[in-house]
This record gives structure tokens, sequence and C-alpha cells, in this order.
């Protein structure tokens, strides 16, 4: 018989099934403090060691793009125990253990993981988002058990035995395993003094924390690439779109906030990530393959009707086109086009404009008329102004992608 102890086995897991099986016997807790929701963000950060800043981003972001964030996060409440829980929400309401969650809250959010999750995967949102987010996500996590899941693993919760039932009478006789004399005198009337309970260790010294420098280099790579997309976009490269621009910015600060994460560091990158989501949602839910002209500020005067150009345009910037130096012999015909931004145009005072103003996403004001939303609703109509018929004869047509256009007198 060989009495040498067997060798410790090594954290890192042979195969799927037997990862599979480790993360559910150590799956995240959720946190009774820390959480912004229910807690599912916090419980994954603190069980692989990273910030839950970054497990919400990526959470927020599968909802975005695809809709199935917003199901996973609430299938991660149900199956994730609370912290001082026997089990999950879902196996109490199946009598396997006890929860803190009410069984009322855990059938409403079952409830809704349905409608959820029928909505991702329905192929309307995004075509076929919610099959690549989860498939995203849950690999994400695979993975990050495979290489961190030995990391904080949870203190697992015994759970409380039931009390026993003695069958026999008041009356019946009381013996003791450890030969107890009834003749003797009763232990429990011995005066014996309290244990004196053992000092509490001393807490463990501050490590001081070192300020890393990962935010601030992200920051300045992310302003890097958006100063060299817009000066390329603005020499006339097609690729260096606005919406191209900011998905290499917002890349760079994913992996920043990504690397911050193991670091403790980057955090405030999400402040400047979410409102670029936001703005590239809306212009890839636009069509800007029309527009061109590079990026930046366009500002034109002409005084005469030679200078009026046909047609400017820009891909996005702003354009700022005064015609109120025009003379009033000459028919001037023009049109601005710009892909998102804002938009200019004044018109001489006693002109009459014959106008088309239209928009995909913003606000359209022509001489006070004003149409804002998704799909603005093309304005169009003459306006003489306040002198009634007579004067510069103009016609002009505003295209705006995304942003606000303006047209007003003088």
């Amino acid at each position: 018989m060989n009495d040498t102890a067997e060798a410790p086995k090594p954290h890192g897991l042979s195969g799927f099934e037997e990862t599979v099986k480790d993360f559910w016997a150590s799956r995240p807790r959720r946190p009774a403090r820390g959480g912004k929701i229910g807690g599912v963000a916090a419980a994954i950060g603190n069980r692989y060691g990273i910030d839950p800043v970054i497990v919400r981003v990526a959470f927020v972001t599968a909802t975005v793009f695809g809709g199935v964030g917003a199901s996973l996060y609430l299938l991660c409440w149900l199956l994730f125990p609370a912290e001082g829980d026997e089990v999950s929400p879902v196996e109490s309401l199946f009598g396997q253990g006890r929860s803190s969650m009410s069984k009322a809250l855990t059938i409403v959010l079952a409830v809704l993981f349905f409608p959820l999750s029928s909505w991702a995967f329905a192929g309307g949102w995004f075509d076929g988002g919610g099959i690549i987010g989860a498939a995203m996500m849950v690999t994400a996590l695979y993975l990050l058990h495979r290489g961190r899941g030995h990391l904080y693993r949870p203190v697992p919760v015994t759970r409380s035995a039931t009390a026993a039932f003695s069958m026999s009478g008041p009356g019946a006789t009381r013996t003791s395993d450890s030969g107890w004399d009834p003749l003797a005198a009763d232990p429990m009337a011995w005066d014996l003094p309290d244990p004196i309970p053992a000092p509490a260790p001393p807490p463990p010294p501050r490590v001081p924390h070192r300020r890393s420098k990962i935010g601030v280099t992200a920051f300045a790579l992310a302003l890097l690439v958006a100063g060299a997309g817009t000066a390329l976009g603005s020499t006339g490269a097609t690729w260096f779109s606005a919406p191209h621009v900011i998905g290499l910015v917002l890349g760079v600060l994913g992996v920043g906030m990504v690397a911050g994460a193991f670091a403790g560091a980057g955090r405030k990158l999400v402040l400047l990530a979410v409102p670029l989501s936001i703005v590239g949602v809306v212009l890839t839910s636009t069509s800007l393959s029309g527009y061109s002209g590079g990026m930046g500020g366009l500002t034109a005067r002409p005084a005469t009707a030679a200078q009026v150009l046909p047609s400017y345009q820009h891909t996005a910037g702003t354009i700022d086109l005064d015609l109120t130096g025009l003379p009033a012999d000459v028919p001037v015909a023009t049109e601005v086009h710009l892909g998102a931004g804002d938009t200019t145009v004044r018109v001489p005072a006693t002109a009459d404009v014959t106008y088309t103003c239209q928009s995909q996403a913003g606000t359209v004001d022509c001489f006070g008329r004003e149409s804002s939303g998704l799909g603005v609703r093309s304005l169009t109509g003459v306006d003489y102004g306040p002198d009634g018929p007579g004067g510069l004869q103009l016609t002009l047509k505003v295209d705006q992608g995304a942003g606000t256009a303006e047209v007003r007198r003088g």
C-alpha cells in the first residue's frame, strides 16, 4: 500500500465537459452590494477578478447589437445564486434549497426571459445579430473560466440540517454515549470559567495601489486614431467615413478597457465609449454611401451667380453656405449634401426660394417649418419672403443624412 498523498491536480481544465461542470459547481455568486440591477455583472467580475464595468459594457453592447444581452442577463440572474444562498432562484423554485429571491420575482423574470429571447432571435434585429452575440458572450465566458476559473472560487454554502424528532415519550430515561453516571454530580451544575477568546488576527497591511497608465495610453491612442482617420477622410479616402472612424476608435477603447480590467484601471474609458457607440448606431442605421467630399468644415460665401457651385457636399462635418450677397438679376440653383453634421444655409431677405429639405435622421428647419426624428419627411414649398413675390429666383435642395439642417433668411 502506498501511503504517499496524491499530487494536487493542476488548475488547468482538461476538456469542454469538465470545464462546464466546474463552471456550474463554482459559478459566480451575486453580491449583496455593488450590483446595479441584479448583480450579474458584479458577480462575474468578482468571480474572475476583472472590472465589472467591462462586463456591463459587454451586456449593453450585446443588447444594442443583436438584442441578446438582456435575455442573457436575465438567464444569469435566474441561475446565479446570491451570496449566502444555498441554490439559485430557479433551483429554489423547484424546492432544491433556499434562495433569498422571492418565488414571485423568480416567476416574473422567467416569464420575461421568453419574449426577450424570441425578440433577440427573431431575425429582424440586425439579422442574425442575436445568434452571433449569444455565441460571442458564451464563448467569452467559457474562455474566461478556462483561463481564470481557478481564481477567486466562491466558498460553498452548506445546507441547513433538518432537526430530528425523538420517538421516545416525555418520561423516557436519558442516556449518554459518554457513560455519564446519573448518581454523580450533574455536569450542567459545574461553575467553570468562560474560555478566553483567541485574539483577532491583525489586518493585512494595505498594499499601495500603483496608478496604471493603461487608461491614459488607450485614450491617447484613440485620439490619434480619430485624428488620423479624419485627416485621411478629408483627403478623399472613401473608406475612412465617419462610421468607420468611430468603429476604429471604439476598437481601441475596447482593447484598453479589457486590458484595464485586469489591472484595475481604464474605467473612465466607458464615459467615452458609450456616447460613441450611440453615435455609431445612428450613423450605421442611416445610409451615407451617397455622400462624398471628405470630412471637416465647409464654408462658402459666393458674391455672384457664377461663383455658386451646382453642389456643395461633405461626408461629415459642417456646411455653412451664405447666399445673402447674391444679386437679384440672375436665377440661381444649387444643392447641399451632408452625410452627418450640421448644415446652415442663409438666403437673401427678398429672395423667392423654391426649396426641398430632407433628412434621414435628425432635425430639419426650413423657413420656420420643422421636422425631426428618424425617416424625416421632406419639406418642400416656395417661400417669397416678407415682401411677397419678386427678387432673386433661387432653387435650393438640402439633403442631410444625419444631424441638423437649417435654411433661413439673412
